[in-house]
């Protein structure tokens, strides 16, 4: 006789059947469990933003940092309990431009950079939107090509490396 499914079906009637049955799961549509994070809790996220991809118009780093919020948001996460950085270096460095500078990279003097009122409404929320400053050097940007709010960094490297050190948790793609 085998006692492994016993001892499982004995588990879980006790409670120890782990993330399913804990408090902070829920039922999903189809009544299978869904954990969710903790509404209480604070989290640490660093974005690794340095691609030139775009969704809906603006850059997919940004797009998807907001969604994290909502998501967030959705599971009783209040914006102020995030500590968020979206560190920009590379192409990505692009999208933190003011309109003119931005015309220049793209060259079109008629582009606006859609990137502008996702990166303000961030900073808003409280998230923290940097820029690679070797990026900046290398493309012959200064501080006043910027747009307003936006923090500049060394390098996207080391900053991305000190931010893990400090315990935030990395998401890259982007």
């Amino acid at each position: 006789m085998r006692l492994t499914p016993i001892i499982c079906a004995i588990g879980c009637l006790l409670g120890l059947a782990g993330p399913a049955l804990s408090a902070d799961a829920a039922a999903a549509p189809d009544g299978r469990p869904m954990v969710k994070v903790d509404p209480r809790a604070q989290y640490k996220v660093v974005y690794d933003i340095h691609s030139a991809g775009t969704a809906a118009g603006i850059s997919k780093g940004l797009y998807y940092a907001r969604g994290l919020i909502e998501a967030y948001g959705k599971q009783g996460v209040e914006p102020a309990q995030l500590d968020i950085h979206l560190v920009l270096h590379g192409d990505a460095a692009q999208f933190l431009l003011i309109d003119e500078t931005y015309q220049n990279v793209v060259n079109d003097p008629f582009a606006v950079n859609l990137n502008a009122k996702i990166t303000q409404d961030l900073l808003n929320l409280g998230v923290s939107v940097e820029i690679c400053h070797s990026v900046m050097r290398a493309k012959g940007w200064t501080p006043a090509d910027v747009l307003p709010g936006v923090t500049i960094v060394h390098d996207g490297y080391t900053r991305l490396i000190k931010l893990q050190n400090d315990g935030y948790a990395y998401i890259g793609g982007f």
